[in-house]
């Protein structure tokens, strides 16, 4: 559905037809009071815009948002709570269910999956929203990932994620780029294609992971 709208503390804007950069995360790894830091220090910057009557232009917004997902990944990429997506047959199950439906449901132009969080820019196809897709990914690999884990009762992610509405090519081009770049600014490959749990991921002769 299009419209603004809010599932928590974090507004998400929809628009029918549109391609999203989501990002969600393990349960736990990304305090409520953390998030709200975030999000006062990026309010704080619009109201400042405001007081000084000059709104931020498009460039300057996209620059806001690129700062937003610095910090909350800077935040993730220093393993800050339980980092499940370390384990393969977890990975692997957590790519296996983005990718299941592609082509079908959506659209994927680029994914990653890091040791405690996701990364995904997605076309959700007629008769899917980015909600019903995202309950499916979450649900579908929530059970199975506490089955591999030996884990009863417990949540697996956070219920809240974060979604972007992609404006244009250049902005696509932008989320692909920093989507797939994760792993790189977190220090676990020197590549891109290094990383066996992304789009961006080329096998070596010693065959995928």
């Amino acid at each position: 559905m299009a419209g603004l709208h809010s599932r928590g503390y974090l507004p998400h804007l929809k628009r029918e037809g549109a391609a999203y950069f989501v990002g969600f995360r393990l349960a736990g790894t990304l305090p409520r009071e953390v998030v709200l830091r975030f999000k006062q220090e990026r309010e704080a910057i619009l109201r400042d815009a405001g007081a000084h009557r000059s709104p931020l232009t498009l460039t300057e917004q996209e620059q806001l948002f690129v700062w937003y997902c610095d910090k909350v990944d800077g935040y993730l990429d220093a393993g800050h709570g339980d980092c499940f997506l370390r384990h393969p047959a977890v990975a692997k199950l957590v790519a296996g269910a983005l990718t299941f439906f592609a082509g079908d449901r959506y659209e994927l132009r680029a994914w990653v999956v890091m040791p405690n969080h996701v990364h995904v820019v997605v076309w959700p196809r007629p008769g899917w929203s980015l909600s019903k897709i995202l309950h499916s990914w979450k649900s579908y690999t929530a059970n199975e990932a506490n089955k591999l884990l030996h884990r009863q009762g417990q949540p697996f992610w956070q219920v809240e994620s974060f979604d972007h509405l992609i404006r244009n090519d250049q902005d696509m081009a932008r989320c692909c780029a920093y989507t797939v770049n994760n792993p790189v600014k977190a220090r676990l490959c020197a590549h891109p294609e290094d990383w066996p749990w992304s789009s961006a991921y080329r096998p070596t002769e010693r065959g995928p992971v």
